[in-house]
């Protein structure tokens, strides 16, 4: 987890993405076993209830769950969840939004294509 956090969105939703970085990255693997939230809220210095609210949103979309007196741990399937959702996300932000300034822009598929290789081999 990186160690930093900003002023772009709430500490716990932060915490919440670290988690996630780390799901998807291969850090934490399915049903690994979290840092406890005492754990994590000692390293960043942050407030428990804090760690605790960001840990509730990943219980919540499915991709961590708790096991009582243990602790808490990677859902199973909770990587490709994650990936899917982030396909959809880059979908969204990038590809759509790409394909219709190219339109405005008269680009052929295949000049596309081009920029899209020349940009990826960099």
């Amino acid at each position: 987890m990186k160690a930093v956090f900003d002023d772009s969105k709430p500490i716990f939703l932060q915490i919440a993405d670290m988690i996630l970085e780390d799901i998807l990255d291969g850090t934490l693997q399915e049903e690994e076993q979290i840092p406890s939230t005492t754990e994590i809220s000692s390293f960043y210095q942050v407030n428990r209830a804090t760690i605790q609210k960001g840990l509730a949103i990943l219980v919540e979309a499915g991709y961590v769950y708790k096991q009582r007196g243990v602790g808490m741990f990677v859902a199973t399937g909770a990587n490709e969840k994650l990936q899917e959702q982030r396909k959809t996300e880059f979908d969204k932000m990038f590809i759509k939004p790409m394909i219709e300034e190219a339109r405005r822009l008269e680009l052929k598929k295949d000049e596309i294509w081009k920029l899209i290789m020349e940009g990826y081999d960099d």
